[in-house]
């Protein structure tokens, strides 16, 4: 079916996605964008008759579009008002468009302006190139237009309007038009004017127009209503859009496919895809959509169903688009192969939109599926195909085929852009692909093309990473000799040094900047973060505090930076003093900052100066959040003050804040630490709701809690859901060995002493410990002896308890408890004879030889 298919001579352009990054500004939108609008594409355009007249929507909530906006638009009478009352809004005085009206003081004229009429509007044909640039050089609209002023034809003035640079220009012709009452004009020049001061964004000459045209009962037209929700949107006054779109279902205006694509355009630009495609639904069903989501069946319906809806290729795009921007795949496919069975062929930015999505969803399968399509349907692919191709695969990682479509594109003689190359260099810089960078920088040299700031900052960095310094310095200072590289390109420089511990080359590039006299508080700050980065705490307080000398006012990105740096360093006296200087400079506004100096002070183990830090955020009506009260409580619970660690989690209550995961295995470590047993089960449910769930630490004190109450069955449950989960470890298991061994139940803790030696979980000291403890209890005096050479084999030191559990097995075999003790007395005068000592005593006794492990 696809060779049977004749292409689209018509190409559209693609506009880069708001959302990409300015490396490589490939992402894909379609040509929905300002820089082409689907109205014009409309060739003429009919009256309605049995339209309405056109009105300004009544809005719910007056707004304020403009500084100049004139009340009482549209309470404009009837007639026209006469020219002589002072409270007038018709446009009749010329400096109200602020245009110099005054001839034209020069020595061009008509005729010379015909003589020497430029190639810029030669297009037109005919008399039209000589009147713009008639118009163009001579001010004076009478002297300008006075050749053709008796000739001007409907057409030509529609492109006299259309082809103004500046709305006040276009205004004063459209004036000039009124004034001379020769001229018909209708709403083809009114919807010209509305769209040209609609971008503008001159709200108030908009209403005064559409008044203007219900005055002189001007019949809107589709387009009419398509301009205004355009402009509006466009303009950022979304509502106003809508207001509009509501007026014309009141009217029972079916909207055509070109205003049906510039609401959708609104829409997606809103992000809301959904209710994009709910309007697109409604109005292929014929259904007439008002604000308020209300519908009505809309003329040219039949049985529900819109009469021959024949969608044109830039609908199918923009529907394409706008469902790979929602992140819809499938429904882009399926408008695509409907697009497809409908006949309508493809275009490059069809295909482009198509590749983009597909990229995106990691479907590089399909996108080469898409690019064979392309082939067979003899649909070239033009420069931002391959910028897109470049970016996808350097994204996912497959930086030989991103470099083989850059070198496919120049061999398909496409030039490639400066997009195309700054998508190569930065996927070359990120995996330091130093000689492939340079051979690009030297294709640009070649061609003339400038490198972009962020570009020449990722290529410092490059060199920077790959550790190649004495490049990376002499690329920098390239462009900083140009005299043309912008605070911003500065700091990020100072941020690539900073970061790698290159402190000396960090300041002079400081320095630099400082020489070209471009010092911003972003510069500042970024050499502050590596002054800290580098642990030079002195020196970033001392570059702090000269900021006000070089007229820069700290913010407060810059008071927080050197307060956590401080913080960080265990100096939280000092990040105290700058806390103080922010709340006075008035930029403290949440509970961070405090946050990190009281945790400072609590990983200090000075409780006083934290909760005197606290009570002075309080004082100031800071907000603690949780991560203030969590960090006290804990801080409170590890020193074993229960009642200040209480007041906290009251005082967070009051404060109507909810408790996390950090802050409940705080309480349960202070609930434990003091034995609360039904305040810690409380807590404990609380984190089985939660997302995360019960955490190793917390459910370890809880088994060490049932431990002390004996409740062992509660412990065992605790303990299966750990070994189920897989979240035990050798704490969990040494907590079970003791509640057994506690309650004289020797056989299940020795089956868990077993199962620590299997799982490798006996490492720590207090676990062979308690091993060791349980086997002399329980006469394994074999096992026992073991345990202790296999925890010296280990290099883990033994220590007072370890020779206690020791000399209980020594005395159960028949020694003496004076040999035993002479044993204690030789290992604290010489640790490693009284180790041997031990040893051979044990081995002596348990028959023990050196092939026991085996």
């Amino acid at each position: 079916m696809f060779v049977k298919l004749q292409l689209d001579a018509h190409c559209f352009n693609i506009l880069s996605s708001p959302k990409t990054s300015p490396v490589t500004g490939a992402s894909v939108s379609t040509n929905t964008g300002v820089s082409l609008s689907p109205l014009e594409k409309i060739e003429t355009v009919k009256k309605h008759k049995e339209q309405s007249l056109l009105e300004i929507p009544n809005r719910r909530t007056p707004k304020k579009f403009s500084t100049d906006h004139k009340p009482g638009f549209n309470n404009i009478p009837d007639r026209e008002p006469r020219n002589n009352s002072r409270n007038s809004t018709r446009i009749e005085n010329k400096k109200s468009f602020g245009v110099d009206f005054k001839r034209f003081n020069g020595n061009g004229s008509v005729d010379k302006a015909r003589t020497k009429c430029s190639t810029k509007w030669a297009y037109y044909g005919g008399c039209i190139p000589s009147i713009l640039e008639a118009l163009d050089t001579i001010k004076d609209l009478d002297e300008a237009l006075k050749p053709w002023e008796d000739t001007l034809s409907n057409k030509e003035r529609s492109i006299i309007l259309k082809e103004q640079s500046s709305w006040e220009r276009a205004m004063e012709i459209f004036e000039w038009f009124k004034r001379k009452g020769c001229y018909e004009l209708n709403v083809i020049h009114y919807n010209i004017m509305l769209r040209i001061l609609g971008r503008a964004r001159n709200w108030s000459h908009v209403e005064f127009l559409c008044n203007e045209m219900r005055i002189k009962q001007i019949l809107p037209v589709n387009s009419t209503y398509g301009t205004l929700i355009d402009v509006y949107s466009k303009g950022g006054l979304k509502e106003e859009a809508l207001h509009w779109l509501e007026k014309m279902n009141d009217r029972g205006m079916v909207p055509d496919e070109v205003t049906m694509g510039i609401v959708i355009q609104m829409y997606k630009k809103a992000g809301e895809f959904q209710k994009a495609e709910e309007f697109f639904k409604k109005w292929t069903l014929g259904e007439s959509i008002k604000h308020e989501g209300t519908s009505k069946a809309s003329a040219g319906v039949q049985d529900g169903v819109r009469v021959s809806v024949s969608l044109s290729s830039y609908t199918y795009n923009t529907l394409i688009d706008t469902y790979g921007k929602a992140g819809q795949l499938k429904e882009a496919s399926e408008t695509f192969a409907k697009m497809l069975r409908e006949g309508i062929v493809p275009t490059t930015v069809t295909f482009n939109t198509m590749i983009h999505i597909c990229g995106n969803h990691g479907q590089l399968e399909e996108v080469g599926s898409l690019m064979q399509k392309m082939e067979e349907l003899r649909c070239p692919p033009d420069t931002r195909t391959y910028n897109i191709l470049i970016s996808l695969h350097a994204k996912h990682d497959n930086i030989t085929m991103a470099a083989s479509y850059f070198k496919r594109m120049k061999e398909a003689r496409l030039m490639p852009d400066h997009v195309s190359y700054r998508t190569l260099l930065y996927a070359f810089s990120i995996r330091h692909m130093v000689s492939d960078a340079e051979h690009l920088v030297s294709e640009m040299d070649e061609k003339g093309l400038d490198i972009d700031e962020y570009t020449q900052s990722a290529l410092t960095r490059m060199y920077i990473e790959a550790g190649m310094l004495e490049k990376s310095w002499l690329w920098f200072r390239k462009f900083h000799l140009k005299g043309n590289m912008s605070s911003e390109c500065y700091s990020a420089s100072i941020d690539a040094y900073g970061e790698r511990g290159h402190i000396l080359e960090a300041k002079k590039v400081f320095m630099s900047c400082q020489e070209a006299n471009m010092l911003t508080v972003l510069v500042f700050n970024v050499m502050v973060k590596a002054y800290g980065l580098a642990q030079k705490y002195d020196k970033a307080c001392k570059l702090f505090d000269s900021m006000e000398s070089h007229g820069v006012v700290p913010d407060r990105c810059s008071y927080s930076s050197i307060i956590q740096i401080l913080a960080g360093a265990d100096l939280p006296d000092k990040a105290k003093h700058y806390l103080k200087k922010m709340q006075e400079a008035g930029l403290v506004s949440d509970c961070i900052s405090y946050c990190a100096v009281i945790s400072s002070f609590v990983k200090l183990g000075k409780l006083e100066m934290a909760e005197g830090l606290y009570n002075e955020m309080i004082g100031f009506d800071v907000k603690p959040d949780v991560i203030v009260y969590g960090v006290l409580i804990n801080a409170f619970a590890d020193a074993g003050s229960v009642k200040a660690a209480l007041g906290y989690v009251d005082a967070m209550k009051r404060a109507g804040l909810p408790g996390n995961t950090v802050i409940y295995n705080s309480l349960i470590k202070l609930y434990t630490k003091v034995g609360y047993l039904k305040e810690a089960e409380e807590t404990y449910q609380l984190l089985q709701s939660s997302d995360s769930g019960p955490d190793a630490y917390s459910s370890n004190c809880m088994i060490d809690l049932y431990s002390e109450q004996s409740m062992v069955k509660q412990a065992e449950k605790i303990f299966e859901s750990l070994k189920k989960k897989g979240n035990t470890n050798e704490f969990t298991f040494a907590m079970m060995l003791c509640m057994y061994k506690r309650l004289g139940r020797f056989e299940e803790a020795t089956q868990i002493a077993k199962q620590m030696r299997d799982l490798g979980l006996l490492t720590d000291l207090l676990s062979y410990n308690n091993v060791l403890g349980l086997y002399a209890l329980d006469g394994r005096f074999k096992e026992a002896v073991g345990t202790f050479k296999e925890m010296v084999e280990a290099s883990v030191q033994p220590d007072d308890c370890t020779f206690k559990s020791l000399g209980i097995v020594l005395v159960k075999c028949g020694i003496s408890k004076k040999a035993v003790s002479k044993l204690e007395a030789t290992t604290k005068n010489d640790y490693q004879k009284g180790l041997q000592a031990w040893m051979l005593s044990l081995s002596t006794v348990a028959d023990v030889d050196d092939d026991y492990d085996e």
